[in-house]
C-alpha cells in the first residue's frame, strides 16, 4: 500500500507540473503559431468544436488529479499504528514553514508561501509580456483610421483580461471544502482561505483594469456603442459589463473594513458569485470557460453535496451552557464518521437565520467519543447571542443543520517533541480536540512518545476560565491523564482579582427531545467518502463530456455545417453551464440517495437490536450525575492542579522541536508569529489556526 500511495502522489505531482507547463506555454509565439493549428486540427472535432483542445489540455489533467487524490486520501484516511521513534524533518522544511512576513494586509506569510506568491506574480508578468510581444507583432486595426498606439492600448486591455482568467483557474480550489486536491499538498480549506482572498483581489484588480481600459479605448475611438453590444458570433460586451458590476459589489464588500463591521452584508453579497460566474462565462466564451472549468466543476460538486447533507436535521442531544456566554453543543454522530482534531463543522439554525452558516471547531474526539460530536460556541455576535438565548430558555428541541466536518487529513501535531498551544478566548476550541487526541494516544499507544503539552490560555475575564471545565470529555469511564505531560497556564487580562475556585464548576446542562426525522451527523458520502467522491467526480465529468459531445455533434454542428447559419455564441456558453449543473446534480444525487438508503437501513437495524433499559430517572438527571462524577473524579482534579492562573503573558519553552499552535485574535497570532520568525529560537515551528489572516 505504501508504494502505491507514493506512486499516486508522484503521478499527481507530474500531471500538475504538466498542467502548469501548458499555462506557461500559452502566451508564447511557438504555442500560437506552431502548436495551436496542429492541436485544433486534431482535437477540435465535430463533437467538441473549439472546446476540444482546452478540455484536453486544461480540464482533463486537474480532474485526473482530483480523482487520484480521492484514492490517495482513502488509503491515508485511517492512521497507521504510531511508531515509537519520531522521524525528524529536514531543517529546510522547517525553514520553509517559518513565518517570514507578518504585516497587514498580507497577514502571516511563511517562507514557502512567499516564494510561491513571488513565483506566481512573476509568472503572470511573464505571461503578460509574452502576450503583448506576440500581439504587438501582429496588430489588428479594428476601425478605419485607428492609430497604432490605440491598437496597442486595446491589446494591453485585452491581455489584462487574459491574465485575470489565469487567476480564475485557481480561484475556487481554496473554497472547495471537501477538496481532494488541497490535502495532497498538506492544506485544508480553512487554512487556504487567504489564497482565495489574494487571488480574488488580484483577479478583480486585473478585470477592473481590463474594463476601464476598454471603456477608455471605445471613448477614444468613438465606439461607446460597443458597451451595449451582444454579439451572436463572438463574446458579449454587455455580459462583461454586468459581470464587472457584480464583481465590484462583491469586491467592495469583501474588503477588511466592510467584512469586519458589516459581516452579514459581506455574506449575502458574496452569494452573487452565481450571477457573476454566469455573466463571466457569457463574456469569455466556451473555449476560455474550459480553461477554468476544473475549479468551478469541483466547487459545484462540493457545494451540491454540502446542500444535500444540510437538508437533514442533525440530532442535537444536549448542550452545556457556561456562565461566560459559551455553550457546548453535543450532536449524535455516526460511529463510522472519522475526523482529525481541529476539524471544522458549519452550523445553521433555521429559527435564527435560514441562510447564515457559521463555522465552529469540533472539540470532541472521534476515537474517545464514537457516538457524539461536540462544538464550542462563544457569544460574540448577534447570531451566537440569539443561539445562546434560545438554549438558555430551556427549549425542548432545536432544529439544526450541519455541513462537515472538514479538517486536516492527519494528526500532524504528533510529529513534534513538544507542543505550545496559545489560545485567546474561544480560540481554545481546537486545542481541546488536540488534548483529547493526545489523551487517547497516550492510553492506547504506550510505546509512542507523546509530545509534552504547554497550553497557554488568554481570557478577558475570570468567568471565561469556565471553558477549561470542558477540557475533558463527559464519560462514565475515568480519563487517565498520568501518561500525558500537560501544563496549563491561564492569563486573565482585564479582571484584577483572583478568580474564585467555583468558577470552573458552574455549568448548566440541557437535554433536548429527540425527533424521528433527525439524523446523526455523518459525512455526505458516508464512511468511504473519498472513494464515493471519486465516483461522483468521474461519473459527472464523463457524463458532461458525453452530453456535450452529443449536443454539439447532433444539434449545434448541423446548424453550422453549411456555413449559412451561425449558432448563437452565448447559447453555447449556456449549454456548457447547463450541462455542468445537470451532470453534477444527477451523479451527486444518485450516489447520495443510494448511500442514504443504506445508512437508514443500518440505523433501523441498530435500533431494533438495541436493548433500551427502563429509566428510573430523567435524562437530565443522568447528565447532571455524569457531570458530578467528572467533577469529583481524579483526572479532573489533576487537570485543575496542573492549571496556574496568572495575569501576564509569557512564552518561554525549551526543546529541540517545539510546535507552536496559536488560535485567537489577529493581534495575538501576529505577536506569536513574530516571536517564531525572529530567529532567536530555531526550535519554534509556527502554525496558525484561523479563518482570518
Amino acid at each position: 500500500m505504501g508504494s502505491s500511495v507514493v506512486l499516486m502522489r508522484t503521478i499527481c505531482f507530474a500531471v500538475f507540473l504538466g498542467w502548469l507547463l501548458v499555462w506557461a506555454l500559452i502566451p508564447t509565439k511557438v504555442y500560437k503559431n506552431t502548436w495551436t493549428p496542429k492541436l485544433n486540427n486534431k482535437l477540435n472535432s465535430t463533437y467538441f468544436r473549439e472546446q476540444g483542445k482546452n478540455l484536453l489540455l486544461f480540464s482533463f489533467p486537474v480532474m485526473l488529479i482530483a480523482l487520484l487524490g480521492c484514492v490517495y486520501l482513502h488509503l491515508q484516511k485511517k492512521p497507521n499504528k504510531l511508531q515509537s521513534k519520531r522521524k525528524m524533518r529536514s531543517p529546510r522544511l522547517f525553514f520553509s514553514q517559518r513565518p517570514v512576513l507578518v504585516m497587514a494586509p498580507l497577514g502571516i506569510v511563511t517562507a514557502i508561501e512567499l516564494t510561491i506568491a513571488v513565483m506566481f506574480v512573476a509568472f503572470l508578468i511573464w505571461s503578460l509580456a509574452n502576450y503583448l510581444y506576440v500581439s504587438f507583432g501582429h496588430l489588428h486595426m479594428h476601425k478605419a483610421g485607428e492609430k497604432v498606439w490605440q491598437a496597442k492600448f486595446r491589446s494591453v486591455s485585452l491581455r489584462l483580461g487574459y491574465i485575470g482568467n489565469t487567476c480564475w483557474a485557481f480561484l475556487f480550489f481554496p473554497v472547495t471544502r471537501g477538496s481532494s486536491i488541497l490535502p495532497l499538498v498538506g492544506l485544508t480549506s480553512e487554512s487556504s482561505i487567504k489564497y482565495h482572498i489574494w487571488l480574488g483581489h488580484l483577479s478583480n484588480a486585473l478585470f477592473a483594469l481590463h474594463a476601464v481600459g476598454f471603456l477608455i479605448y471605445w471613448a477614444m475611438t468613438n465606439q461607446m456603442a460597443e458597451v451595449l453590444e451582444w454579439s451572436e458570433t463572438y463574446v458579449s460586451n454587455v455580459a462583461g459589463v454586468i459581470a464587472i458590476a457584480i464583481a465590484t459589489v462583491i469586491w467592495a464588500t469583501s474588503l477588511p473594513r466592510f467584512r469586519r463591521k458589516m459581516f452579514e452584508l459581506f455574506f449575502y453579497t458574496h452569494h452573487l458569485y452565481i450571477l457573476y460566474i454566469i455573466f463571466y462565462v457569457l463574456h469569455v466564451g466556451p473555449a476560455y470557460f474550459c480553461m477554468i472549468l476544473p475549479g468551478i466543476f469541483l466547487f459545484a460538486v462540493d457545494r451540491y453535496l454540502r446542500f444535500l447533507q444540510s437538508r437533514n436535521r442533525a440530532r442535537l442531544l444536549s448542550a452545556r451552557a457556561l456562565p461566560c456566554g459559551v455553550v457546548e453543543l453535543n450532536f449524535s454522530k455516526s460511529p463510522g464518521l472519522y475526523y482529525n482534531p481541529t476539524s471544522i463543522l458549519f452550523v445553521n439554525v433555521p429559527s435564527i437565520s435560514k441562510l447564515q452558516w457559521h463555522p465552529f471547531t469540533v472539540t470532541s474526539n472521534c476515537n474517545m467519543e464514537q457516538d457524539k460530536l461536540s462544538i464550542l460556541v462563544k457569544t460574540e455576535g448577534s447570531w451566537t447571542q440569539k443561539l445562546y438565548q434560545q438554549i438558555s430558555s430551556s427549549v425542548d428541541r432545536l432544529e439544526v443543520s450541519v455541513e462537515g466536518p472538514y479538517g486536516p487529513n492527519s494528526a500532524h501535531f504528533l510529529r513534534h517533541e513538544s507542543l505550545v498551544m496559545v489560545s485567546g478566548g474561544s480560540g481554545i476550541s481546537p486545542f481541546i480536540s488536540i488534548v483529547r487526541e493526545l489523551i487517547f494516544q497516550s492510553n492506547n499507544n504506550p510505546d509512542y512518545k507523546i509530545p509534552n503539552v504547554h497550553l497557554i490560555c488568554v481570557f478577558k475575564k475570570s468567568a471565561d476560565l469556565s471553558m477549561l471545565n470542558i477540557m475533558l470529555p463527559v464519560s462514565d469511564a475515568p480519563t487517565e491523564l498520568s501518561k500525558l505531560q500537560l501544563q496549563i497556564e491561564a492569563y486573565v487580562t482585564r479582571d484584577s482579582e483572583q478568580p474564585k475556585t467555583d468558577t470552573l464548576k458552574e455549568l448548566q446542562s440541557i437535554w433536548f427531545k429527540s425527533n424521528p426525522s433527525d439524523s446523526p451527523v455523518s459525512g455526505a458520502l458516508g464512511c468511504n467518502s473519498w472513494l464515493w467522491l471519486a465516483v461522483v467526480i468521474a461519473s459527472s465529468f464523463v457524463m458532461f463530456l458525453l452530453l456535450l459531445g452529443i449536443v454539439t455533434r447532433f444539434y449545434i454542428y448541423p446548424i453550422e455545417r453549411n456555413g449559412t447559419e451561425v449558432y448563437h455564441y452565448s447559447y453555447k456558453c449556456l449549454w456548457d453551464m447547463f450541462l455542468v449543473c445537470v451532470c453534477v446534480f444527477l451523479a451527486s444525487s444518485a450516489v447520495f440517495l443510494w448511500l442514504k438508503k443504506q445508512q437508514n437501513a443500518i440505523e433501523v437495524k441498530q435500533i431494533q437490536n438495541m436493548e433500551v433499559p427502563t429509566p428510573t430517572t430523567s435524562p437530565s438527571s443522568w447528565f447532571h450525575t455524569a457531570d458530578r462524577e467528572l467533577e469529583e473524579s481524579l483526572p479532573n482534579q489533576c487537570l485543575v492542579q496542573a492549571t496556574k492562573f496568572h495575569f501576564e503573558i509569557l512564552l518561554d519553552v525549551k526543546g529541540t522541536d517545539v510546535g507552536v499552535l496559536v488560535c485567537g485574535p489577529r493581534k495575538m497570532r501576529h505577536e506569536v508569529a513574530k516571536i517564531c520568525s525572529s530567529g532567536l529560537a530555531d526550535n519554534l515551528h509556527f502554525e496558525s489556526i484561523s479563518f482570518s489572516w
